[in-house]
């Protein structure tokens, strides 16, 4: 009996030094408001420019993470830091369960714990994990000429954008991913370097500028958005004229929540410098370590690490563009930061625009449309690493044939806000008025886009120049966009016989009008205030 209670402790012990991950937040942060008052001093000038052209408010996220508490961190016994998160306002820790639920007594700046096992944190989990990249690693590669390169790009009609000389000039486009080996001395991105097109690059993972990382996908995805060749073979990507920061986030050999904390570090990063378009060609869902996976559950948008950060990511201005996954069969639905609710997800068709098989689907576990709107992916085009054009699949490639396309879209009008712009491209779906959940909004159609883009500049006089009411229809509360210096107005509702069933004032910072009472149906809305007079037809659901 001794025995076995010793060989019971002994076990026990064992278990309670295992090897956990865990997110660590932080209470407060350093000097806030005065970083806020002098923003260059926390972000670059192309990043201030960006936002103020966007109204986006520079706020306590954009503060780094206080660095003392780092230290801290990195002094207790049994705890590794390995990324840190100002716009979460915490680091990622590995160390025994013990150690990292202890650091919420022992250090005051740490308020909460969240540990990669969901167990731990009373949450369910599911999965096996898998190499993310077999899609990809597959397939027998083939030398093309520029033929193919020319259906993926035309596909969605970014062809029509680049006849107009929209080809990415000016815009900054981040990519992450797993490796870019040789991008500094292959033909396809002679033109890049030559022109100092390449402003930086950084290994999240190894703490180095050296970006070589495990494997060539990285340099594959990049050529589908800057590659240019003319000779022997023939290749363009859809932004080849764009500037670009190659971020590697993903550590091939193993698979860990860790690689979200630094694909979250690398937005940071990047909007720091001012970036406008992010190409993600990586997906979580399962893990080496079962207990982290991700349930359909988690994927709701909002859950995840990747999640968190790709939302923030969006409220801070940059447009994020990520391949929904090659899940299609198997877990099936699109893993994260796919599930984002501020992020444009992309599925993989062929050459016909048909489903790819592989192509991970929709909807999200709370409801959403997803993938958002398809490129090729399938027998799609791209430059490896020894510089030979190469037939491939996976929606890996899907991902930065739309994102170069986004990006040169977006040089056209770069005024415009980044979810206006998501809301152009996938208006320009083919199956806009009838999505699926294996295709979303469909193959988008660019030329389409770039002209509703152009009518958004009439659009927008019209706004500066009348009342607007949104969303409609109504569920709950009916918000109003006030004109240009219009500060308070009245809002007078009719049912469809003509009677008065609400009447309220509203003003620009109280512009949210009660509709809880009213039925469902249709209603007139009047609204007056200054002179203008506006009537709006409203379905309360």
């Amino acid at each position: 009996m001794k025995k076995i209670f010793l060989l019971l402790t002994l076990i026990g012990s064992t278990i309670g030094l295992a090897q956990q991950d865990a997110l660590v937040f932080f209470a407060d942060k350093e000097n806030v408001q005065a970083a806020i008052n002098n923003p260059i001093s926390i972000l670059t000038q192309e990043s201030l420019e960006r936002k103020a052209m966007h109204n986006i408010v520079i706020d306590e996220r954009d503060v780094p993470v206080n660095e003392a508490y780092i230290t801290s961190l990195k002094n207790q016994a049994g705890i590794t830091v390995h990324a840190k998160s100002k716009w979460l306002n915490a680091a990622y820790v590995r160390g025994s369960e013990q150690n990292i639920n202890n650091l919420v007594d022992e250090l005051d700046e740490v308020i909460a714990v969240e540990f990669a096992d969901k167990n731990l944190n009373r949450q369910p989990f599911q999965g096996k994990a898998k190499d993310k990249f077999a899609i990809e690693n597959s397939q027998g590669r083939i030398i093309y000429d520029y033929g193919d390169a020319a259906n993926q790009i035309e596909q969605i009609a970014a062809d029509y954008l680049h006849e107009l000389d929209f080809t990415g000039e000016g815009m900054i486009i981040a990519i992450l991913d797993s490796g870019f080996p040789n991008v500094t001395t292959m033909d396809a991105f002679d033109a890049v370097i030559s022109e100092g097109r390449l402003l930086g690059t950084y290994d999240f993972a190894e703490r180095q500028n050296n970006v070589d990382g495990t494997g060539q996908h990285g340099t594959l995805t990049f050529s589908d958005i800057g590659a240019f060749l003319d000779g022997a073979e023939n290749f363009v990507g859809t932004a080849p004229n764009a500037s670009f920061y190659l971020f590697r986030t993903e550590f091939g050999p193993t698979e860990n929540p860790v690689e979200e904390a630094w694909w979250v570090e690398a937005l940071e990063r990047a909007d720091s410098l001012g970036v406008d378009v992010v190409n993600t060609s990586l997906g979580y869902q399962d893990y080496d370590n079962s207990n982290y996976d991700h349930s359909y559950e988690d994927l709701d948008g909002e859950t995840t690490i990747a999640a968190r950060g790709a939302n923030i990511a969006s409220e801070k201005g940059m447009l994020l563009v990520t391949s929904a996954g090659n899940d299609g069969g198997q877990f099936n639905f699109v893993g994260t930061p796919a599930d984002a609710k501020g992020i444009l997800t992309v599925g993989a068709v062929d050459a016909n625009g048909d489903y790819a098989f592989f192509s991970s689907i929709g909807p999200t576990v709370d409801g959403r449309i997803m993938p958002d709107v398809m490129a090729q992916g399938f027998l799609a085009a791209a430059v490896d690493k020894d510089g030979d054009v190469v037939e491939i699949n996976g929606t890996s490639f899907s991902s930065p044939i739309m994102a170069g396309a986004v990006a040169s879209l977006w040089q056209s009008r770069p005024e415009v806000r980044n979810d206006r712009l998501m809301d152009v491209i996938r208006e320009s779906g083919h199956l806009f008025n009838n999505p699926t959940d294996e295709m979303g909004y469909g193959i988008p159609n660019f030329e389409e886009a770039y002209l509703a883009l152009q009518t958004l500049g009439i659009e927008d006089q019209l706004l500066k120049e009348n009342f607007a009411i949104y969303p409609n229809p109504v569920t709950d509360v009916m918000n109003v966009s006030f004109p240009q210096e219009v500060g308070n107005a009245v809002v007078t509702v009719y049912d469809v016989l003509g009677k008065q069933v609400l009447q309220q004032q509203v003003t620009v910072a109280g512009n949210r009008v009660d509709f809880t009472k009213l039925s469902a149906g249709m209603y007139i809305a009047n609204i007056n205030g200054d002179g203008i007079n506006n009537n709006f037809k409203i379905l309360k659901k």
